[in-house]
């Protein structure tokens, strides 16, 4: 344990020094400098919300709107089943969580069973002697769905949040419905709940010009058309305030691949691009609809229905509709991100500011340094000069901290910064083993490099058993905590593998280099 190859010897001074390099941009920037090379050391410490301040919110996936649709969907693929079978059947419709009819037939009870029961999937079907029968989802199939919903919700989120420019923002699931959002930094949260609350759900349609808008709100309504709003700008701008538009989807924005904000004619809108499939259609629908209106509707309200003045082939469009600037790049980015599955509704809100995290930095930077600083003296009154060399030690071991958690890009917190104070305690841990173990050696009449290789051996397996139970335990808690509980968790496993590093590596170094300099007798404990 006393000697040391020089390829140890080398690798720890270039871990040490790799360390302070790489530490040293939280020290020497305010914020992360832009334009640096790729190789240069440059990234910073990511501030949490508690620090940094920034918007929480909790948000709920309406996941019974999605069953509701799945229902509807389901009614009219009973009525195509049925009807192509020649099955009577009265009262089709959706009722509570599931779908029911009544046959005219109870001769055909069975085969009516069969066709219903193929039309979805982890689906139950009911029949009774008065020929009633009932389709509902099962609970597994129930949480099947919310399962993919809520994780789609959480992606879709993702997508929106990103493209905002927001630094590593904290998005998880809570509970079965439920996704927290945890958004440092964001100095306009107002925007950020215009773009999380909408569906984004993008279609086109046909307008329906068989019937006046007078007609169509009078009752009369031609079958397979429906009326839906104009957006506030669209009414603002001259248009209509309710179109008549058909109610079948020509073409859906799933097959939009890309959305970006442009200008024409000195207006803001917004360009979009679709997929092969998408293209096909849109062209095919665009050249057998000449002269005629196109609706393009957004979450149910038409945003505008230009004439199609001829076919567009290329699958690319533009999307007019008195847009602003702001509002050209928020629909664009709603699209690229794509369209929720289902409606979030806001549980919860909460806006930190930076005032507050900045007390609770000044907070976390006395701790740090005071307990910093009880450390340094307790161990250099209590070991003398091997507790100065643990004392170096123990200021590379934060550097090490330091640059690691601004390689990884972590999001430090509160209970972060109280991880790291806890590790600078159990960083000297091991010194302190290591040096009482020397003790012991030298009181029982061994030789100053004896009772030093023979204290290392010893207290080896000691600190290694120590530090792996503690190490379980923050692992634990980042599997099963959330949020500031992963942030102390990942604090509390970096410290305590550097401070396994320094004791064994840096500070045993500097205690062979004495060592073998001074050749004294005599140990300084």
């Amino acid at each position: 344990m006393v000697y040391f190859a020089k390829w140890k010897i080398v690798l720890v001074l270039a871990v040490c020094a790799l360390g302070v390099i790489f530490a040293a941009p939280n020290l020497l920037f305010d914020r992360e400098p832009e334009g640096m090379p790729f190789y240069v050391p440059h990234k910073k410490i990511n501030l949490g919300l508690d620090l940094q301040g920034g918007s929480h919110l909790l948000l709920e996936v309406d996941v019974a709107s999605v069953l509701r649709e799945r229902l509807n969907n389901m009614v009219d693929g009973a009525r195509s089943a049925l009807r192509g079978a020649g099955i009577g059947y009265v009262g089709l419709g959706v009722e509570g969580d599931s779908v029911a009819f009544r046959l005219r037939d109870l001769a055909r009870l069975d085969e009516a069973r069969r066709l219903v029961a193929a039309l979805e999937p982890e689906t139950r079907v009911e029949t009774a002697e008065t020929g009633l029968v009932r389709i509902a989802f099962t609970e597994a199939g129930v949480r099947e769905r919310t399962q993919r919903v809520v994780e789609q919700s959480i992606e879709i989120v993702r997508r929106r949040v990103d493209e905002t420019g927001t630094s590593e923002p904290n998005i998880q699931r809570q509970g079965t419905d439920r996704i927290l959002v945890q958004l440092p930094g964001v100095d306009d949260p107002e925007r950020i709940k215009r773009l999380l609350g909408r569906t984004a759900r993008l279609t086109f349609h046909l307008v329906d010009l068989r019937t006046s808008l007078a007609q169509a709100r009078a009752g009369r309504l031609p079958p397979g058309s429906m009326l839906l709003p104009a957006v506030e700008s669209e009414r603002t701008g001259g248009g209509p305030e309710v179109y008549v538009v058909r109610k079948r989807v020509m073409v859906s924005g799933e097959n939009l691949i890309d959305s970006q904000p442009t200008f024409q004619d000195g207006q803001p809108v917004v360009s979009f691009r679709f997929d092969a499939l998408g293209a096909r259609r849109f062209g095919e629908v665009t050249r057998q609809n000449v002269q005629k209106p196109f609706a393009i509707v957004l979450d149910g309200q038409v945003i505008s229905a230009p004439v199609i003045r001829e076919p567009i082939l290329g699958g690319n469009g533009i999307i007019s509709g008195n847009f602003t600037v702001q509002s050209a790049n928020d629909l664009s980015l709603l699209l690229r991100a794509g369209a929720l599955p289902a409606p979030l509704t806001i549980l919860e809100e909460r806006t930190v500011g930076p005032g507050l995290g900045a007390d609770s930095i000044r907070a976390g930077k006395i701790a740090s340094i005071l307990g910093f600083v009880l450390v340094l003296v307790s161990m250099a009154a209590i070991y003398g000069l091997f507790g100065l060399m643990a004392n170096l030690a123990l200021l590379f071991n934060i550097a090490l901290i330091i640059a690691l958690l601004s390689i990884l890009q972590a999001t430090l917190t509160l209970p972060g910064i109280a991880g790291i104070v806890l590790t600078i305690g159990m960083a000297v841990d091991a010194n302190v083993l290591i040096f009482e173990r020397i003790r012991e050696e030298v009181a029982n009449g061994r030789g100053a490099v004896s009772a030093v290789d023979s204290g290392y051996q010893r207290a080896l397996t000691t600190i290694i058993d120590s530090n792996i139970t503690t190490l379980i335990a923050a692992m634990l808690l980042f599997i099963f905590g959330s949020g500031p509980v992963k942030g102390f968790a990942v604090t509390l496993a970096i410290g305590l593998m550097t401070s396994m590093f320094t004791a064994i590596m840096v500070t045993r170094l500097m205690v062979v280099t004495w060592l073998r300099r001074r050749r004294q007798q005599a140990l300084p404990l």
